[in-house]
């Protein structure tokens, strides 16, 4: 009998032209496994990597400002559909794909090239686990929490492929010894649930700390994280839902 495959999620991470593919091209893709261990405690496995790719269009100056990747470097690099498959869909196959904000790694990495992969958001996820975070980027939630084993200079620089799935990947493992992977990805599925207003005369208020008003003005805000960190806010005061960090019940689902 074969040996079991170990259970193993890939965090991924992209440089690109731009925001908005089609018309935006990847130029580098990083990424590092999180396994389950014989302990029941996630880790970090294996080395890890990253790819340059080439975004068959030009890279424009203000991203090129972000990354740093030129458009000579990549030149001779593989096109996206030529090495993006064996990474985002190796095998033996990972439970889960992750990213931090993976929105945009998603619109990307489309299904025909994750063979229809589940995602763990580690923003999303996040704002449920360690909503006292004074932000939530990747970097922010780095130096916040200091990761146990994360090698600094290994995590650097910012902005590129592997040094970003490298800090995310802590993130991500210290999710998981917190909250199954099963409940992480359905928090990925939803909206972000947001610890605190954005912005206006509450901003940096706890939602629940808001009047009424304020809350029912929110509700048809333009951006759906707002709208559903509202909705569940309202659900509360009437009876039902949380805001804020998850429960003991949630976390084991």
């Amino acid at each position: 009998m074969p040996a079991p495959q170990p259970s193993i999620v890939r965090v991924i991470d992209l440089e690109t032209t731009g925001n908005a593919p089609p018309a935006h091209g990847v130029v580098e893709i990083g990424w590092q496994d999180v396994a389950l261990g014989a302990d029941g405690r996630w880790a970090l496995h294996g080395e890890g990597g990253q790819r340059l790719v080439n975004p068959g269009r030009a890279i424009p100056p203000v991203t090129m400002a972000v990354h740093h990747i030129r458009n000579e470097d990549v030149a001779d690099a593989p096109w996206w559909h030529d090495c993006a498959r064996p990474i985002l869909d190796p095998w033996p196959r990972r439970v889960a794909l992750a990213a931090h904000r993976a929105d945009f790694e998603q619109g990307f990495c489309t299904p025909s090239l994750t063979r229809n992969a589940d995602w763990i958001c580690t923003w999303k996820c996040a704002l449920r686990l360690w909503p006292d975070s004074p932000a939530f980027s990747n970097q922010i939630l780095r130096y916040w929490r200091d990761p146990v084993g994360l090698d600094h200079e290994r995590g650097l620089p910012a902005h590129r492929a592997f040094p970003d799935a490298y800090v995310t990947a802590h993130h991500l493992r210290d999710m998981l010894n917190e909250a199954s992977v099963a409940q992480l990805i359905e928090w990925s599925r939803a909206p972000g649930l947001l610890p605190r207003v954005r912005f206006g005369p509450d901003r940096g208020k706890e939602w629940r700390e808001i009047g009424h008003e304020a809350l029912m003005g929110f509700l048809t805000d333009r951006d759906p994280d707002i709208r559903f960190t509202a909705q569940a806010e309202f659900d509360r005061r009437s009876g039902g839902g949380t805001v804020g960090k998850a429960s003991a019940q949630e976390l084991l689902l």
